[in-house]
């Protein structure tokens, strides 16, 4: 077992809308991902997604009104909804839990592994 910290995690790359796989939970992998700006409208049609903001707001557009959400707190999208991150600070860290074979549909986020092992 080990500890991530998120702090450190978030200080070792700089790429916006490229998230890193820092941990796996049973079937999911447990993501960090730096947003910059505004992602697409996109929707998932197998999977609920979580975005967890560490730091940063974020609002999640959706087709019937936004949702703004801040550090320490969390939203998830139901499979199926459209959605569309959008940076509501210049720099928004957002954790993500993701079924490991899941995708994105209306725009492709390529998985990075972020090695989180201390020497």
């Amino acid at each position: 077992m080990r500890v991530v910290d998120l702090t450190e995690t978030f200080g070792r790359f700089a790429d916006a809308w490229s998230p890193k796989i820092v941990g796996d939970v049973n079937d999911m992998h447990v993501k960090v991902v730096k947003l910059r700006g505004e992602f697409v409208w996109h929707h998932h049609d197998a999977e609920d997604e979580l975005f967890l903001v560490v730091a940063g707001r974020l609002r999640m557009q959706l087709r019937d009104g936004d949702r703004d959400v801040g550090p320490g707190q969390f939203i998830i999208v139901p499979r199926g909804i459209e959605h569309c991150p959008k940076a509501l600070s210049a720099e928004v860290h957002v954790g993500l839990a993701r079924y490991a074979d899941g995708g994105v549909r209306g725009g492709r986020v390529r998985r990075a592994p972020l090695d989180t092992k201390k020497n």
